[in-house]
């Protein structure tokens, strides 16, 4: 038998290491997507971990699609929309961020962190501050670890 001391548990932080986050990004077509385009294009690096879901505007993404993302397994959900007075819908990003307190509100009643949900702006032209927020969500969620939400795996 093994002396205690020998014997290792292993930490939240090591279990974290192996662990790779699944990221559904909504990017709202005129700008985010764009932006996001415009660092693929640029070949900016960045984490890979994401999907992103092209919607035309980030008004349009109400809390149902973030719950079902993460219900389906995502670990962490962003939304991009244009930034204010850009908006090609001109109220709609003012209607994300209505949705999106309506979506952290609902988080939390879930018992979910609500740092699992983000908002963010990003005009086409922000290709390497699409990146940034890309890599920084992964890390936010890398450290928060797998979703209780996440289903059983598929292989």
């Amino acid at each position: 038998m093994a002396p205690k001391a020998a014997v290792k548990k292993q930490t939240t932080k090591e279990k974290n290491k192996e662990f790779i986050p699944r990221i559904v990004a909504f990017a709202c077509n005129w700008c985010s997507y764009a932006g996001a385009d415009n660092a693929g294009v640029n070949r900016m690096q960045h984490n890979p971990n994401f999907r992103i879901i092209r919607t035309m505007c980030s008004g349009r993404v109400t809390p149902g699609f973030v719950i079902k993302a993460l219900k389906l397994g995502a670990d962490g959900v962003l939304v991009s929309g244009c930034h204010f007075g850009d908006c090609h819908y001109i109220f709609g990003n003012y209607k994300a961020v209505e949705q999106f307190e309506k979506t952290k509100a609902l988080v939390r009643t879930l018992g979910l962190d609500e740092k699992r949900v983000r908002l963010e702006w990003v005009s086409a032209a922000e290709g390497p501050r699409w990146a940034e927020i890309i890599d920084d969500f992964v890390k936010q969620i890398t450290e928060l670890g797998p979703s209780p939400l996440r289903q059983n795996e598929r292989h």
